[in-house]
């Protein structure tokens, strides 16, 4: 039984990228298949092309294909990231989401395992609203919110990020910072939380 999990992001500066590959290391430590994608961008192309640190967080990125909606019928888990946009998730995946009215109807997300994380500018910056907000949409979709257990002994262990709701990084005002080894652990223990799940449940039907 080898499940497969959806790691579907947006990461503007890398940060939320670099918490996505740890999320890929949890799922594929235990047996996994990571199926890392991003959603499509909604800022000009101009725009972009004015910011040297948008430019090099998307060349970094440009080996990630972008996720269609249909793939994300038969899966077996999904763990959503994204930066923080006043206490709410970001635009782009808020976009892609709204697009998926017709897996609703089907119920193709219904009993699945889900995961959220994010990343966000301070310490109290919205981290759990942020993670919250991305809840709303997956528990509409029946699917099975998987949080982080204080088991996971980095919970008590760090001094910026990581929540029972999901694994949060702080990276700056700036987004400079980029996620510490506490917080990409505790990203890594997700991955592999809403694997071992998944794998129930695919026992169990």
């Amino acid at each position: 039984m080898k499940p497969k999990i959806m790691l579907l992001y947006y990461s503007m500066f890398g940060n939320n990228f670099l918490m996505a590959k740890a999320v890929c290391r949890g799922i594929e430590d235990n047996g996994g298949e990571a199926i890392l994608r991003t959603v499509p961008e909604l800022l000009p192309q101009t725009v972009i092309d004015k910011n040297e640190r948008i430019k090099r967080a998307k060349e970094m990125q440009k080996g990630v294909a972008i996720a269609k909606l249909d793939e994300l019928d038969g899966i077996d888990g999904i763990i959503l990231g994204s930066p923080t946009r006043f206490g709410n998730m970001c635009a782009q995946l808020r976009n892609f989401l709204d697009q998926t009215g017709s897996l609703w109807a089907k119920g193709a997300l219904i009993g699945k395992p889900a995961g959220v994380f994010c990343c966000t500018a301070s310490l109290h910056g919205g981290q759990e609203t942020t993670l919250i907000s991305m809840m709303f949409t997956l528990l509409h979709h029946g699917a099975i919110i998987v949080g982080v257990p204080y088991s996971v002994k980095e919970l008590t262990e760090t001094k910026r990020g990581g929540t029972p709701y999901g694994p949060t990084a702080v990276v700056g005002d700036t987004a400079d910072q980029p996620p510490t080894e506490t917080d990409l652990n505790i990203a890594q223990e997700l991955g592999k939380r809403v694997t071992e799940i998944a794998r129930r449940m695919k026992i169990k039907d």
